[in-house]
């Protein structure tokens, strides 16, 4: 599972993992975290600024061969970017109506 959200603009973007006794011994879950920072070091080549991302490893992620460890976080980060509408923050920024990204009104 991966939940992204934006940060400030200037910002540099972070990365955080959650990896549960759940998907293995200590060896395991070492291993999983590993491969998932490599993911998130590629992935923030393209997302340097402006972003927050939790990763949290479900227990397959255990088994899962590199190829298919790294495949399965680009899908879910290409989803939930294009839930965040695709933009940036700073494009968000300049297109902004007075409003939050939520529609409500600033204070």
């Amino acid at each position: 599972m991966l939940y992204t959200a934006t940060i400030g603009a200037d910002e540099p973007s972070r990365i955080g993992f959650i990896v549960s006794k759940g998907v293995g011994n200590a060896v395991a879950r070492n291993l999983v975290k590993r491969r998932l920072r490599e993911a998130g070091a590629v992935s923030l080549r393209e997302y340097g600024t402006g972003f927050a991302i939790v990763v949290r490893a479900l227990p397959a992620s255990a088994t899962a061969s590199w190829q298919e460890l790294l495949a399965d976080y680009n899908a879910a980060l290409e989803v939930t970017m294009k839930r965040l509408g695709g933009r940036h923050p700073k494009s968000a920024a300049l297109r902004s109506n007075g409003t939050t990204q939520e529609g409500t009104q600033r204070a």
